[in-house]
């Protein structure tokens, strides 16, 4: 059942700005910094790089480093100074912006699908989801791990609100943290989507999360067991089939996001990308399909850009990837109308 309201009318806008020289294959993650309009840019070329957006709206190249293999995640620290990646070389790196250098910081024995950074009493530390099926925490001033937790299979999705962190697995596994006793997962649970998760995210605020599956379905979560009666899921990125065909073609939910506003969007591979309003069950906005699936997305520390990823998401296998795939990221401007909160209906 779908929660939310008919689908806004799409309005003609100005086009959303495109990120100049791009790496050549796939973009994997995207994350703009916490401090700064500073976008990083993951790619299946083994490169990271990293884009200063101007007054203007205008990306332009600042800096790059690669790992050995391709790379499938990137965070930041608190104060923007360094900026994480993890990948299939089954390593995580920190890049300094002040130096300019690269060193590796973290090691699983298989690649390292998640990477995030948070603060523990003052103190920065880095956590590594990996398909080795540990959690990782590292100290960044050790070379060995501080802790390392089985995870019950693969992971496939991780975020952080301090002090809240929730972990996806293969098998719709879902684990949840309290980054106080980080050893200890006190609450496991089956996913309440019947599908494969692909994407999760905490709410700003920390009480709750929202998961999204290969099967165009998106939960929300709470966390306190009290407020169950606000989870719901709801249907999106499918596309109705042409009559008299009553079924949908259905497509993954890539990526989703929260602004800073507490409205989120989703991202699929239908091409698609949606911003809601959980609180009142609302679509708040529609971009129509931007000619090929949109892999990553991010709000910048303001929430007044949105940039998103046309890309190659592998949903279609390596048969789908094709030379002339579109691969590029925009930056598109936000406005508080297609962001702000609506009132409960």
């Amino acid at each position: 059942m779908s929660f939310f309201g008919a689908r806004p009318a799409v309005t003609v806008e100005p086009k959303d700005v495109e990120v100049p020289n791009l790496p050549t294959d796939s973009v994997s993650a995207i994350a703009f910094s916490p401090t700064a309009d500073i976008l990083a840019v993951a790619s299946w070329t083994n490169e990271v790089r990293l884009y200063e957006v101007n007054a203007q709206g205008q990306a332009v190249g600042k800096a790059a480093y690669s790992h050995e293999g391709p790379v499938l995640d990137v965070c930041w620290s608190k104060d923007g100074s360094k900026l994480f990646s993890a990948g299939a070389d089954k390593a995580a790196r920190m890049y300094d912006l002040q130096t300019g250098q690269a060193q590796q910081v973290a090691q699983h024995d298989e690649p390292i699908r998640c990477v995030k950074y948070f603060e523990a009493n003052g103190q920065g530390m880095l956590v590594t989801g990996s398909w080795d099926k540990t959690l990782k925490y590292w100290d960044l001033r050790s070379p060995n791990p501080v802790a390392s937790v089985q995870l019950p299979e693969r992971c496939y999705a991780l975020d952080v609100v301090y002090p809240l962190m929730v972990v996806a697995t293969a098998e719709r596994q879902i684990q949840i943290f309290n980054l106080n006793q980080p050893t200890q997962a006190f609450k496991t649970l089956t996913s309440p989507l019947r599908w494969q998760t692909r994407t999760i995210a905490c709410f700003p605020d920390g009480t709750g999360y929202a998961i999204g599956t290969v099967e165009g379905r998106v939960a929300i979560q709470h966390v306190d067991d009290k407020a169950s009666a606000s989870n719901f899921t709801f249907k999106c990125h499918r596309k109705d089939e042409p009559a008299p065909s009553k079924s949908s073609a259905v497509y993954a939910v890539n990526d989703i996001k929260f602004h800073p506003y507490g409205t989120f969007a989703t991202a699929g591979s239908d091409g698609t990308i949606n911003f809601w309003d959980k609180e009142s069950k609302t679509r708040l906005k529609t971009f129509e399909n931007k000619g090929g699936p949109i892999a990553t997305t991010s709000f910048n520390h303001t929430g007044r850009i949105f940039a998103y990823a046309v890309t190659n998401d592998w949903s279609g296998g390596h048969m789908s990837n094709k030379p002339d795939f579109p691969n590029k990221v925009f930056l598109h401007p936000c406005k508080d109308e297609e962001v702000k909160k609506r009132q409960k209906k």
